[in-house]
């Protein structure tokens, strides 16, 4: 083991250092936790009817706000571990709660490089590989993603006038045949 390595950092506590690869691999991580236990969630809870995932009851959202509180906690955790390694203080993190601001602030935090040395809080801590492999992978897939929204959103839209307007179609068909 390295010497810069702490054994006793749990990456889930606020204390300690993140580098960019190891808060987008915790942060890749927890999002897809997030999104996988949720999916299991509405389905166990809405059953096989697709159409009752919207009336979904009241545990199920009791559950959801538990997921979602845990998913905030989480990511202002990494944040804190984040701003750690560039020998600030976790309190910084709130700016994540200002809108538009927060945008500029996640582009910081994924590009300011850490402090090398041992700075106020801790020694570097050492990135594992499959937190490499996972951080970039999110970085694969963040552009990918925005492709298909900036793709499949127009056409979304252009099927949902089409549809309406083969509705309006029908109707004055209707109309017509009365």
């Amino acid at each position: 083991m390295s010497s810069n390595f702490q054994t006793n950092d749990s990456p889930l506590s606020a204390s300690g250092r993140f580098g960019r690869l190891s808060y987008l691999g915790w942060s890749f991580l927890s999002t897809l936790v997030f999104f996988i236990v949720a999916i299991v969630v509405a389905v166990l809870m809405a059953g096989t009817n697709p159409e009752s995932i919207s009336a979904l009851s009241i545990p199920a959202m009791g559950i959801f706000l538990v997921l979602y509180i845990a998913f905030i906690y989480f990511t202002f955790v990494f944040t804190i571990r984040r701003l750690h390694d560039k020998n600030q203080s976790g309190w910084l993190s709130l700016i994540m709660l200002v809108p538009l601001i927060n945008f500029f602030f996640l582009v910081y935090l994924c590009c300011a490089k850490g402090d090398e040395g041992t700075n106020n809080y801790g020694a570097p801590r050492v990135t594992r590989g499959w937190e490499k492999v996972l951080a970039w992978i999110y970085i694969i897939t963040i552009p990918l993603m925005g492709v298909l929204a900036a793709i499949s959103i127009p056409a979304y839209q252009s099927y949902i006038e089409r549809a309406q307007l083969q509705q309006l179609e029908y109707q004055q068909q209707i109309e017509q045949s009365q």
